[in-house]
């Protein structure tokens, strides 16, 4: 395979989180019954007229601000012509040339990899064939007909399977941040056509390429370019060429077979929709998108990892916008970038995550999570009392941290002479264990720590009593 290089470009299809279609007002959530979320636009009845959906234009706007895209202020609705039977009205509304979304790049750090992006284009989905294996019949569901998508067209810049895949995978990230979609794969908001072509190594030319369709996991994505690329050597050392063609990948079989010949562009016969004007974007409108535009991923990576934080803990801290949010605000309270990382992380984000919620829905306010860590700052409570206290917290979101500390009674006692007193007694009544301390049975300190914390009730701070005991048994 050293022979041989891989050219591989992606075409991603992400649905927008919208609640209604591109061009209708039928509804857009997954799940629902056949044909139920669909009017006469949807099923191209003669003489209905599609209206522009503002909110597509705008999450389309923002995302291509994202990557660093020039916004087209005059993009071109376009019909594209073919027949399937899930697309009732026989084309597609789509754009080509003239797309809303034009140019922008991509960076793979972990492969020194520039992506460009060709055109990110705005368009309606087609319905769904569903195939009834039991009953040999196929069903037609329109639910999904024109619910709007972009398809972003990447250049043939990736040389193998896993820059594809992180290159996929950096999008999905960045529209779940941005919030224009779900990214969920298995219910088809988030879909891969992987374009695939081989040449000798070395060489700049590009041979007909393979087009990979609807592959709908990161891991099939992988699987299906390698297997692909496998096969196109096999073909071109056979002394074959590689016909342009789409395939489909059979997770199952581990292969990929021969769909349809591959259309070209002019085969789909496009051209201007008469029913759409151009967009008209104005500078107003596009200045007030750039506004929306939140903090990105990457700036926000790089701003953490000046707290000397792990991948990790990056990781979680920037994986969507409500918890770098979060984060930041609790951070603004408590000025101490690593206890509020590690609490958000280690026992917030279990809370919620047993409670199916996320930083988005989390009943607790950053400021009342900032009065907890200052408490444990303080030493006015243990780390195992502020587990108990956020839990409290958890159902009774608008409680004072403070009186909730008092009402539980887990405020730490931190009087130096009372707990020292607890110690010398402590220590007095048990000759043998101070002995066998001091004989080199080093763990016999938990023994003590544990009767003077059950001697205070347990409100004794273990930190204070610990010091005093070394002091003491150590003398």
């Amino acid at each position: 395979m050293n022979e041989y290089e891989a050219v591989i470009g992606l075409e991603l299809h992400i649905q927008l989180a919208t609640e209604s279609k591109l061009f209708s007002s039928s509804g857009t959530i997954f799940g629902q019954e056949p044909n139920t979320q669909i009017n006469e636009i949807d099923l191209g009845y003669p003489g209905v007229l599609p209206v522009l959906n503002k909110r597509a234009v705008e999450y389309a706007a923002l995302f291509g601000m994202a990557i660093g895209s020039r916004i087209n202020p005059r993009a071109v609705f376009m019909r594209k012509n073919y027949f399937y039977p899930d697309l009732p009205k026989g084309y597609q509304i789509s754009q080509l040339a003239e797309a809303v979304i034009d140019g922008g790049e991509i960076y793979l750090e972990e492969f020194d990899r520039r992506v460009r992006i060709n055109r990110g284009q705005l368009e309606e989905d087609a319905g769904k064939s569903v195939h009834d294996a039991f009953s040999d019949r196929t069903g037609i569901d329109l639910n999904r007909a024109g619910v709007p998508l972009i398809e972003l067209v990447s250049e043939p810049d990736m040389r193998s399977a896993k820059e594809a895949v992180a290159f996929m995978r950096k999008i999905h990230h960045l529209v779940r941040y941005l919030g224009i979609s779900d990214g969920n794969m298995q219910e088809g908001s988030f879909r891969c056509d992987a374009n695939v072509s081989i040449r000798p190594t070395g060489s700049t030319e590009f041979n007909n390429r393979v087009e990979l369709k609807n592959i709908n996991s990161f891991r099939f994505v992988e699987q299906a370019i390698n297997l692909e690329i496998e096969r196109q050597i096999e073909v071109v050392e056979n002394g074959g060429t590689v016909e342009q063609e789409t395939r489909l990948f059979d997770p199952d079989r581990q292969e990929t077979r021969t769909m349809r010949t591959k259309e070209e562009a002019n085969d789909y016969r496009y051209f201007p929709d008469p029913d759409l004007l151009p967009l008209d974007l104005s500078q107003e409108f596009l200045s007030g998108i750039e506004n929306l535009l939140p903090e990105l991923p990457q700036n926000r990576r790089a701003r953490y990892a000046d707290y000397g934080f792990d991948a990790d803990l990056l990781n979680f801290l920037v994986q969507d916008l409500a918890t770098g949010d979060y984060f930041d605000a609790v951070l603004g309270k408590t000025n101490d970038a690593k206890l509020s990382a590690n609490w958000l992380h280690s026992e917030l984000y279990k809370l919620l995550d047993e409670n199916t919620k996320t930083f988005s829905d989390n009943p607790i306010a950053a400021d009342k999570v900032a009065d907890l860590l200052a408490e444990i700052k303080a030493n006015t409570i243990s780390g195992n009392a502020g587990k108990k206290v956020l839990q409290e917290l958890f159902t009774a979101p608008d409680a004072d941290v403070a009186q909730l500390i008092d009402k539980l009674g887990l405020r730490q006692l931190n009087d130096d002479a009372q707990i020292r007193d607890w110690v010398a007694e402590i220590v007095a009544a048990n000759p043998q264990q101070v002995a066998a301390y001091r004989a080199g049975q080093g763990k016999m300190l938990g023994f003590f720590v544990g009767q003077v914390l059950k001697k205070s009730g347990g409100k004794a701070n273990p930190k204070i009593v610990n010091e005093m005991l070394r002091e003491v048994l150590d003398a």
